[in-house]
């Protein structure tokens, strides 16, 4: 029997039943069922209308009928097949959202259990078949972080980097508030075209990507995974605004932090004078934020800080007064540099009472 051959006999069925519940719960159960056989929402409608022009053909008309009770047996008709329809639509729309309720779970279990590693590795390669993966392949890891990211906007990323990408090559979920994508090590366009995604799905400037290095094996999907989460947090901290970032270009910040005592020293050694400021360190750290943004120009500097150039001018003599340092100067300008790029990673300085 086909899947749909099933649907005149189910649809009569509808309407050999009486008006009332138990024909609406039929015509639920009539919904759920073809939901589960892949059939569309016309589909549906079709066999439920066709059958209820039979039941009318045979019960609805008789020789004896006047005009007006001809018309109360129509409306009546009309209000039974809209109730049955509302009835079958709500059976199937219930039946498709559990379904994929049932899917996001079992896909956000195996992501969980993939990134982690957790799982017994056999059943997790078993698992790992049924969508494409080879935990023997190299993998990148992408995660965008960001507002409005939910399961529904999970699912339509993940259909379409499946329709652009092929099946196996891609697999998308969201975990912990975040959208994770896990793809094939040299994919390439997957951070571009997830980003489009996002920007048609919440619009710009609400979301980040963070995109960790493709790695080999189980292992290396997790490695992938932390590479691409602590780049999102380094990117916070740092204030770096830009929509995709690749860990591979911030090498630099998983080094400053191996050490941290290193950085601490250097923070406090080079950076701590600035305490001492009236007004504290906060507006020459600003500025020295802002003039290494900006490759040393002054004038894009105050036009960024909303100062004038002569501002900026005495704002970074006067770190040199403090500190000793003025990026002005080649020796000194790396020195600072990594000093203000430490501040912003340790959150430094804590709040504390102004200097004189």
């Amino acid at each position: 029997m086909s899947d749909r051959s099933w649907l005149a006999a189910a649809s009569a069925d509808v309407w050999h039943l009486p008006p009332g519940e138990r024909r609406l719960a039929q015509a639920a159960r009539l919904g759920a069922r073809a939901a589960d056989a892949d059939l569309q929402i016309p589909e549906v409608a079709e066999g439920l209308l066709h059958a209820a022009l039979s039941h009318w053909h045979t019960n609805g008309i008789a020789a004896t009928d006047t005009a007006e009770v001809l018309h109360a047996r129509a409306t009546e008709m009309l209000d039974g097949a809209r109730a049955v329809l509302a009835a079958a639509f709500d059976g199937y729309t219930r039946r498709t959202h559990a379904e994929l309720a049932r899917h996001d779970s079992a896909r956000t279990a195996f992501v969980n259990d993939l990134l982690t590693g957790r799982a017994e590795p056999g059943h997790l390669a078993e698992r790992a078949h049924r969508y494409g993966i080879r935990l023997s392949a190299s993998h990148t890891v992408l995660v965008a972080r960001g507002n409005g990211l939910d399961t529904d906007v999970g699912r339509r990323v993940d259909a379409a980097l499946a329709a652009r990408f092929g099946e196996g090559n891609t697999l998308t979920t969201i975990r912990r508030g975040d959208l994770v994508c896990v793809s094939a090590g040299g994919l390439r366009g997957i951070a571009a075209e997830l980003a489009h995604l996002l920007l048609g799905e919440l619009g710009a400037g609400t979301w980040q990507i963070g995109v960790g290095r493709p790695h080999p094996g189980l292992d290396g999907i997790a490695t992938s995974l932390e590479e691409a989460s602590n780049t999102l947090d380094h990117a916070t901290k740092l204030g770096f605004t830009t929509s995709v970032l690749h860990a591979a270009d911030l090498l630099v910040f998983p080094v400053l932090l191996r050490d941290r005592d290193a950085i601490v020293d250097l923070v406090t050694t080079v950076l701590g004078p600035l305490t001492a400021a009236r007004g504290g360190p906060r507006p020459y750290l600003d500025t020295l934020s802002a003039l290494f943004d900006n490759q040393g120009n002054h004038t894009a500097t105050a036009r960024q800080m909303h100062l004038s150039v002569r501002a900026v001018t005495y704002r970074l003599d006067r770190i040199k007064t403090l500190t000793g340092y003025h990026p002005g100067e080649p020796t000194q300008q790396f020195t600072l540099h990594a000093a203000v790029l430490g501040a912003r990673l340790l959150d430094w300085p804590t709040p504390h009472p102004s200097g004189d």
